[in-house]
């Protein structure tokens, strides 16, 4: 199987990556990545001299470069490649748009016409919107994006179901919520909470941090990600999530404990603009056809987590921004 990663060189595409030739010894991965900011060359170091990985660096928003990668012709495109940082969407909208809606859009087109066989766009649980209290959201509720970037991965929703619609290429889109782990670039919640309080820096927490998220350790993504690139049903939708829902001011309090750090550290800020209060996937879908169950509670995997980024400093001390900024949480 002949496979084209986007994205492959970023916190969830690299984890997939890895999974893929790690359980597929006949599988080829093609990687195309433009190698932006959140890029981090380390995180595929140790396949790169794997002969069934190949890194390609390219935009997805460019439109001979993805027709020059797809003329290679693949059994499969798996589309994680976005830009994907609320706070950096509502400070700068365009290149959002350019590459979740243009890239998508790019990548769409070039699999009609060369033919690939499975096309599986991983979105976000932030194109619903805020949840109510006590509701999730299934695959068929409406769309209420509360973000330029919801908005722009809305978008690439729609188009894909359009293209399945018009084209019949056989389009897959997952909607998963809150993914964290190692190698998670650091203007995250979790790896940020974690850098400046080994820092002993204050931790910043939008307004009174009770915004609700589910948080999905990232290889239960990938392995749900791996299973539906076989088994979903072309033209559906699909949930993923942990069923591991807490607030942000709970997971910077849990993380601080690991760390022995005191809650002292936490500083409130201004919320910031849209900020929806509330995330929460239905995934019963995704369970009852195919069997899929996360692995990894939120205690195990948050001292996975804090573990990996304290035994490997190398990888985030020359980030800049990472652990010195103040604002900036992610999703």
């Amino acid at each position: 199987m002949k496979v084209l990663v986007t994205g492959g060189m970023g916190f969830i595409g690299s984890h997939f990556v890895r999974r893929m030739l790690r359980r597929h010894p006949g599988c080829e991965i093609w990687n195309l990545d433009a190698m932006k900011y959140a890029a981090h060359p380390d995180n595929l170091r140790d396949v790169e001299r794997d002969p069934r990985y190949r890194l390609v660096k390219g935009d997805i928003a460019d439109k001979e470069t993805v027709e020059r990668v797809l003329r290679e012709r693949f059994d499969a495109v798996v589309h994680f490649a976005a830009e994907s940082h609320v706070d950096r969407s509502i400070s700068d909208p365009e290149p959002f748009i350019v590459s979740n809606i243009v890239g998508t859009f790019r990548l769409l087109d070039g699999a009609v016409r060369h033919g690939v066989s499975r096309f599986v766009l991983v979105s976000t649980d932030e194109v619903y919107g805020s949840a109510e209290e006590e509701s999730k959201f299934a695959e068929s509720d409406a769309l209420r994006p509360s973000s330029p970037y919801s908005a722009s991965k809305a978008s690439a929703d729609l188009i894909a179901l359009a293209y399945r619609k018009t084209y019949g290429l056989p389009v897959i889109i997952t909607r998963c919520s809150n993914n964290y782990g190692p190698r998670q670039y650091p203007e995250k919640l979790i790896p940020k909470t974690i850098l400046r309080a080994l820092a002993g820096r204050p931790v910043p927490v939008y307004g009174d941090g009770m915004q609700r998220r589910d948080w999905l350790y990232v290889e239960d993504h990938c392995a749900a990600v791996e299973l539906l690139m076989h088994e979903g049903k072309p033209g559906e939708i699909y949930n993923i999530c942990a069923g591991s829902e807490y607030s942000n001011l709970e997971i910077v309090r849990a993380i601080l404990g690991l760390l022995g750090k005191d809650e002292g550290l936490i500083r409130h800020i201004a919320d910031r603009p849209g900020h929806d209060q509330r995330y929460a996937l239905d995934d019963g879908k995704l369970r009852s056809e195919h069997g899929w169950r996360p692995q990894t509670g939120l205690k195990e995997g948050l001292e996975k987590t804090v573990r990996w980024y304290v035994d490997n400093r190398s990888w985030w001390q020359n980030i800049s921004g990472g652990a010195s900024g103040d604002g900036g949480q992610g999703g």
